[in-house]
């Protein structure tokens, strides 16, 4: 029909075929001219854009029409060569075309069809105001397709920037996760969750699993210690070369690696439906990337499994405000046997000491605290009392678990390995 679409819908449910299969079919006539393309589709991050591209290429195998990709970490020679011949449909992140955009490279007055996806995304990762300036060199007569994850107030109002009188359509709750995805929570402890993943990996039936980390330095150290315990895994943050990150993917699509470990850069729009599990090494502080995140399984029908390990009190709130925005709890994971002490399904059931354990513990504390006082508030002290309260207070720092640098008075330590990393930093 022509006209404007906002549109919303759970994810793994084929919202890039939604748009790309009647674009293919709206440009079968017609021809573009060079550096002057047809229709545009803006994406957030390079993979995103990249796996929109190769959805085109498939769909479109039996049309004779042209495409680009505009990404960073890519020569900017071959993406000039791609728009003198002309194409029909530009792909793009807002970074790159923009740069294009300046060198004179693409006119973007002959766009007809305009699509934003995962404009939540471009939200959240602060291009909005990008968007607009392109928004900004578009003719006004044209058709925009607006696509997010979410259609909150705020994202309401920056569609209608866009869009002119326009269909809405949500095809599910956005915050809903699909019914195909079994999902199970492990309380651990900190110290135990590199274990906990290794045994959930030996024990559950993987074909390829998508790993998640909050922090990117922590995708290297988990890679490293899978890899030395004999799992096939590659990594994928945003940190890495364009090449990397398209090499680390096309192992994982190829099945040479049968790992993915990634940050949140993964967690949207990537669609390799061989997934058949997700784990959470990390609960996600932001409860949508939760939604997004086990979206990686369980897409286009087909069953998957998601794994999360909580093991701080953090995760106590971030696991509050999932439940908050999906309206249901993590349940347990069920049929899971972890070794003895490194897991509890539940949070009810994490290791804790015994009362008499803390008991003891507490008493020991206090008494060496007093001790120490004691000895330490006496006048005129000497060196052998000097050196018998020092001891005392190392012991007490034993007691606790935090064993202090051998400190022998004034401003010296014993050694340079007895100096605390902190100092040694300074």
């Amino acid at each position: 029909m022509g006209r404007d679409i906002m549109g919303s819908a759970q994810t793994g449910t084929g919202k890039t075929a939604s748009f790309t299969l009647p674009l293919i079919d709206i440009l079968a006539s017609g021809r573009a001219k060079a550096r002057m393309p047809r229709s545009l589709i803006l994406a957030p991050t390079r993979e995103l854009a990249a796996q929109v591209a190769e959805s085109f290429e498939k769909f479109a195998i039996n049309h004779d029409l042209t495409m680009a990709l505009l990404i960073g970490g890519v020569s900017f020679g071959d993406q000039d060569a791609a728009l003198d011949k002309g194409v029909d449909v530009l792909i793009a992140t807002p970074g790159r075309l923009m740069d294009h955009f300046e060198r004179g490279k693409v006119l973007l007055q002959d766009v007809k069809i305009l699509v934003i996806d995962e404009a939540d995304r471009m939200l959240d990762m602060g291009f909005i105001p990008d968007v607009e300036r392109i928004v900004s060199y578009l003719p006004k007569i044209r058709q925009t397709l607006f696509f997010s994850a979410t259609l909150s107030d705020e994202i309401h109002k920056i569609g209608s920037q866009f869009v002119m009188n326009p269909r809405i359509i949500e095809v599910a709750r956005p915050s809903e996760t699909a019914s195909t995805i079994e999902q199970g929570l492990i309380w651990t402890q900190l110290k135990q969750k590199r274990s906990v993943l290794r045994q959930l990996l030996n024990q559950e039936e993987i074909n390829n699993a998508v790993i998640f980390c909050n922090r990117k330095r922590d995708i290297s150290t988990l890679l490293s210690s899978l890899k030395r315990h004999g799992f096939s895994a590659c990594a994928l943050h945003g940190d890495m070369t364009q090449s990397a990150r398209l090499a680390a993917l096309q192992d994982f699509k190829d099945g040479a690696s049968q790992l993915l470990i990634a940050s949140d850069v993964a967690a949207r729009g990537l669609d390799i439906p061989t997934v058949s599990h997700v784990f959470n090494f990390d609960v996600p502080s932001n409860a949508e990337d939760y939604v997004h995140r086990i979206g990686r399984t369980g897409r286009a029908g087909r069953t998957g499994k998601a794994f999360t390990i909580a093991a701080t009190d953090d995760d106590k709130k971030y696991l509050a405000a999932i439940a908050k925005l999906t309206g249901q709890d993590i349940p347990p994971a069920e049929g899971v046997a972890l070794a003895a002490g490194e897991g509890a399904t539940s949070e009810a059931e994490r290791p804790a000491k015994s009362k008499s354990d803390k008991q003891s513990s507490s008493k020991s504390k206090t008494k060496n605290a007093a001790e120490t006082d004691k000895v330490a508030n006496r006048g005129g002290l000497d060196d052998n009392t000097k050196s018998s309260t020092q001891k005392r207070r190392h012991d007490n720092f034993v007691e606790g678990e935090k064993r202090p640098p051998a400190w022998t008075g004034g401003n010296s330590f014993k050694d340079a390995d007895s100096i605390p990393d902190f100092l040694k930093s300074a």
